[in-house]
């Protein structure tokens, strides 16, 4: 009996399991877009979720609330810009309201959705790219830096650009002979991995303009691949064998020579898509026509690549979208969830490790990528790298209110002449679309606002400077109660971990 105990690898996620929502609980009479295009066709995040629709006479996609469930009325409105078939949309992970949207009219289109949704047709983006000559079908948000974002073409040709000024930064036109099938950001936004119709895969610095390392036939066969960096600077691609059977590889980056894993799946001729977890470090793979979705963990300790489960239905999916972090819950132990695109329904599946205990739980909920970013735009052109920056889940993820939404339509109007500058933002044209503040920035935004009321009041109230003060000392006060309590906070989530170990028998 101890034998048997000693071979079983041990992990967390071993458990696992993946479940549909109720059918009360999917959105129906979505007419999902018939387009002949290898991408999800879906994004998520916890405020909306968006799909790509059949459209007569142009593009569109639709928005809802992530909270809304049943059938979906015809008249809905949609976002309806682009002259030809989105092929692509992503939200942005600095904002929840912002989503860019890539199309066969060779445009890319950022637009701000409203906190509760549309209301009427949108047809004006906030900000329209122009830069390729023919459709553009892979958008890709950089992970930690405010309002950059990479866009592919069919012309074979990368674009990154400064969402905020509408500028292109950088054109990499002389790396692919051939069709980008996939595009993708490391943790750090540092570099990018590219897969290719010519069966390789690079690594490129894109502000450099240079092919750090290329592998050349990563995968044999000539259907499209998909690659992905994960969070430990490895890459994992998916690809298929000259005898058509699906592949999934690992590969280390400082050794392109063999990979470190080469796992042959099946024979179906489904692209599989990889959806990558830094958190769990945990891989999901849907294949687009199949039925079902396998997941994976990934370890520093050989085979490296671990076969969890797998989750299957009767019905083929033609997209899914994977919801950031942010947005699963933390109370029913919910580690990823999907929407899966079906012919006329979007279908959530809940991936859920079981749990008896009611606490939360920190083993399976570490930091993770919140709205605030790293760097701005040009801080990243200036050559500064920098991880995501994190937040804690525990309690229940609460997002901050929005400073970016609001003035993405300040760049369509003038500014009101005097207005106080409270962030060295505001002396960007990055602010102009896009604003954020630091931490410190914003407590200094706050300490300003509550000066200038208590000036306001010179007239009406004696005392104001001393009203000034109490207002600064309930801040400070605040401040360092929220210190005392995040402190707290870690330190139970240290207990909780104990406590699951003991729970699982670790110790």
């Amino acid at each position: 009996m101890s034998f048997r105990r000693g071979i079983v690898r041990q992990s967390k996620f071993r458990h696992v399991f993946a479940q549909a929502w109720k059918p009360e609980n999917c959105l129906d009479d979505v007419r999902v877009t018939r387009v002949t295009w290898e991408g999800p066709l879906c994004d998520a995040n916890p405020k909306f979720i968006a799909v790509i629709v059949e459209a007569g006479g142009g593009g569109a996609f639709l928005v809802l609330p992530l909270s809304k469930s049943g059938r979906v009325d015809q008249n809905t409105p949609l976002v309806c810009g682009h002259t030809a078939p989105v092929l692509d949309i992503q939200w942005c992970p600095h904002d929840d309201t912002i989503i860019a949207s890539a199309s066969e009219d060779t445009t890319v289109k950022v637009w701000q959705i409203p906190d509760g949704g549309l209301t009427s047709p949108m047809t004006e983006a906030a900000v329209t790219l122009e830069g390729h000559s023919k459709r553009v079908g892979i958008l890709a948000w950089h992970p930690s830096t405010l309002n950059i974002l990479l866009s592919a073409g069919c012309d074979n040709v990368l674009c990154l650009w400064d969402v905020g000024t509408g500028e292109q930064l950088y054109r990499l036109d002389d790396m692919h002979p051939d069709l980008i099938y996939s595009v993708c950001w490391n943790r750090e936004g540092s570099a990018i991995c590219t897969t290719c119709k010519d069966k390789a895969l690079r690594v490129i610095d894109p502000r450099r303009g240079t092919v750090l390392q290329v592998r050349e036939k990563v995968h044999d066969g000539t259907r499209p691949m998909r690659a992905v960096f994960l969070s430990d600077g490895k890459i994992l691609t998916t690809g298929f064998s000259r005898m058509s059977e699906r592949q999934l590889a690992l590969w280390d980056t400082d050794d392109f020579s063999e990979p470190m894993v080469m796992q042959e799946m099946d024979s179906s001729n489904g692209v599989l898509l990889p959806f990558y977890d830094p958190d769990t470090n945990m891989v999901y793979l849907c294949g687009k026509g199949d039925c079902t979705i396998r997941y994976f963990e990934v370890t520093e300790e050989p085979p490296h690549v671990h076969f969890l489960s797998l989750y299957s239905s009767k019905e083929p999916q033609r997209g899914a979208g994977f919801l950031s972090k942010r947005g699963v819950d933390v109370n029913k132990c919910e580690i990823a969830r999907f929407y899966k695109l079906h012919e006329r329904k979007v279908e959530p599946i809940s991936m859920t490790v079981p749990r008896k205990s009611d606490l939360f739980q920190g083993d399976l909920y570490p930091d993770t990528a919140g709205l605030e970013p790293a760097l701005l735009a040009e801080d990243w052109v200036a050559g500064q790298d920098a991880p995501p920056m994190l937040v804690s889940l525990s309690g229940g993820y609460e997002a901050p209110p929005s400073r970016q939404g609001a003035a993405v339509l300040a760049r369509h109007r003038p500014s009101s002449a005097g207005e106080p500058e409270e962030s060295r933002l505001a002396q960007t044209p990055v602010d102009k679309v896009f604003p954020a503040a630091s931490p410190d920035t914003e407590a200094g935004g706050v300490c300003a606002a509550a000066s200038a009321l208590a000036g306001e009041d010179t007239q009406e109230r004696e005392g104001a400077g001393g009203e000034e003060e109490q207002l600064c000392e309930i801040l400070l006060e605040l401040k360092a109660l929220r210190a005392l309590v995040l402190s707290q906070g870690q330190r139970i989530e240290q207990l909780e971990q104990q406590l699951a170990r003991f729970e699982e028998g670790e110790v």
